[in-house]
């Protein structure tokens, strides 16, 4: 029993680590056979990562890698919606307009293309296309927090909540005696 332990614990030290380092330096060569223990798209991966960490810049420059070498329909539809919040980030609304069209043009059933092409739509103000892509992405998902976001941004921006109370913080100068 302890034999067999030791032996697998060897194998975790020893000769998986030289596994898992297989790839790293030949991801560009196509030809050679590569073993990966983890993401199967690590620049997809990576770039995911920088952007919730708000490396925007790398973020997106990443997530263009890893569009160029998606494997699949699932791997192209994360690259395509995290390009598209990646340049909202960045505030470039056009090139983040371009990947939710490519987005919904092959998937229209995602509610992230939605919400994200919403969030584009109210940046530049252009409301009757964000109230549509909400009504959309909220029928497709309803409920979900994102999509409650965008919509709050959405209310905000096209019906302001006008303050009705008024605080006086002026001091009364009978209140300092």
């Amino acid at each position: 029993m302890m034999g067999s332990r030791f032996g697998i614990l060897m194998y975790f030290l020893l000769i998986a680590p030289l596994c898992w380092g297989q790839g790293a330096d030949r991801l560009d060569n196509p030809a050679s056979p590569t073993t990966i223990i983890g993401p199967r798209n690590l620049p997809l991966h990576d770039g995911a990562k920088a952007l919730l960490a708000g490396d925007d810049e790398e973020g997106v420059k990443l997530t263009l890698a890893g569009l160029k070498i998606a494997q699949g329909r699932r791997e192209e539809e994360a690259a395509l919606s995290n390009l598209c919040a990646g340049y909202i980030k960045l505030g470039n609304y056009t090139e983040a307009l371009k990947y939710c069209d490519l987005l919904l043009a092959r998937n229209d059933k995602n509610w992230r293309g939605y919400n994200n092409r919403a969030v584009v739509y109210i940046m530049t103000k252009q409301w009757d296309k964000a109230k549509a892509d909400l009504e959309k992405g909220e029928e497709l998902n309803p409920g979900v927090r994102t999509m409650k976001v965008a919509r709050a941004m959405y209310m905000d921006a096209v019906h302001p909540v006008q303050e009705e109370v008024e605080i006086d913080d002026r001091q009364n100068p009978q209140d300092e005696r």
